[in-house]
């Protein structure tokens, strides 16, 4: 059984997705919405997602249950480790993995990510600190990151403990919902 439930966020109408066992898609959607079937876990979801939003959440407490590789299984665990207001980059991700040469592998794993914010792959960046893609937007993870207390300076830096984070090489593009995910 699929149920499913909207948020309207301060970055646009998000979509979460449950099953009996967990969360299995939380997505910005764009204005796509279908019919409305909701859940005690849809609510607990919105309800996490409202406080994240409001400063008042850090981390989610949510069965999870997204279908993937046994790869990215393992990857999208490692994301739900890295700290609120913290960034990591995708060598030191796989560096995490024990597998160092796998940098591309776990950026495609981290950008097929279906669930979005709660499983943080908006603090992955590039190895070299810039900002890469984000498959609700880069904008959005600009403004994800900044509401976490990743500082921007006025000269495009950002940073997050030691990290520096250049936005001057960020390609602005919009995408309203994951392609893979339709």
């Amino acid at each position: 059984m699929r149920y499913i439930d909207y948020f309207e966020s301060p970055l646009g109408l998000i979509e979460c997705q449950a099953s009996q066992k967990g969360i299995t898609q939380v997505i910005f959607c764009g204005d796509q919405k279908e019919a409305e079937k909701k859940h005690r876990l849809t609510d607990q979801c919105i309800a996490q997602l409202e406080e994240y939003f409001s400063g008042e959440r850090k981390t989610f407490d949510l069965p999870l249950n997204a279908k993937g590789t046994e790869f990215q299984q393992t990857v999208w665990q490692s994301l739900t480790t890295i700290p609120y207001g913290e960034v990591v980059s995708y060598g030191e991700l796989a560096q995490q993995l024990n597998n160092p040469k796998a940098v591309r592998a776990v950026g495609g794993a981290n950008g097929r990510n279906p669930i979005s914010i709660i499983v943080p792959c908006h603090r992955v960046i590039g190895t070299n600190g810039t900002l890469t893609g984000y498959a609700g937007g880069v904008e959005r993870k600009l403004w994800l990151l900044q509401h976490e207390g990743v500082a921007i300076d006025s000269h495009g830096a950002a940073s997050s403990g030691q990290k520096q984070l250049s936005l001057g090489e960020v390609i602005h593009r919009r995408q309203d919902k994951t392609q893979y995910l339709q």
